[in-house]
Parts: C-alpha cells; sequence; structure tokens
C-alpha cells in the first residue's frame, strides 16, 4: 500500500506518534479515552479519533493533523500546545525547532538534527543575534 502525501515512509521521523504513545502509556488512558480528551479548546468540538491515534502511534500512515487536531491533542495529551506543534513539524515537515536559551525565540530549521554540531552552534548564534537586535 502506497503511503499518503505528507506521511513518513518506515525510515522517516516519527516524532508525534512517539509523543502519543508516549503520553498515552504515562495517562494510562486507551485510545477511545484518549480520544475523548482531545477537545479543541478554541471551538469544543473533539479533533481526532481513536482509530487516528493509534495510526499514529504504531507507525501506520496518516494524513498530518490540522491546528484544530493539534490544539486539541495537546489537550488530550496534557502538555503545551508548542510540544504537539514541534512534533507534528518534525514528523510530517522534517523541520526541526531550535530555541534561544531563555526559549523566548523559536525557528524551525530543516532536518536541524542532522546538522553537524558547528552549524548547530551557527543556528544557535544566529538566533541569539536576532534576538539581541
Amino acid at each position: 500500500m502506497a503511503a499518503e502525501k505528507g506521511t513518513p515512509t518506515p525510515t522517516e521521523r516519527h516524532q508525534l506518534g512517539d509523543l502519543v504513545l508516549a503520553r498515552k502509556e504515562t495517562l494510562r488512558l486507551s485510545y477511545e479515552k484518549l480520544a475523548e480528551r482531545c477537545i479543541d479548546p478554541q471551538t469544543g468540538e473533539r479533533t481526532v479519533k481513536s482509530s487516528w491515534l493509534h495510526r499514529i502511534a504504531t507507525r501506520l500512515p496518516v494524513q498530518a493533523p490540522g491546528v484544530d487536531q493539534l490544539r486539541g491533542m495537546a489537550a488530550g495529551l496534557q502538555v503545551p500546545l508548542r510540544t504537539v506543534q514541534d512534533a507534528a513539524a518534525s514528523q510530517f515537515f522534517g523541520l526541526d525547532s531550535v530555541y534561544s536559551p531563555d526559549e523566548n525565540v523559536r525557528t524551525m530549521v530543516h532536518r536541524y538534527e542532522d546538522l553537524s554540531p558547528e552549524d548547530q552552534r551557527k543556528v544557535l548564534a544566529l538566533i541569539e543575534a536576532f534576538r539581541n537586535s
């Protein structure tokens, strides 16, 4: 079966799926109970189905979630929205969030984790340069 557009292949990233699985285990919830908690605080609507959560956690093909789904997942997983956003950006788009040391500035870098330590330091220096200007 071909993977859906925007879906990672087995050799790609699984940050959002891993986050779902880890939080599901920590909260000791079934996929159904977890899905029931994924309520978008802006709309009051349930944003994901238990089958979608199961598929992403077990590394099966899924479509990338939308903003409302991410907000609902943050609520259901009991994590900050940016944690869910960062995991989704990394898994579906290969973008890693890089934060300033005080975490007041965030930038997205394509495959930051794959950069050499020297290039990672350069990215952090750029963040600091813009932050201080």
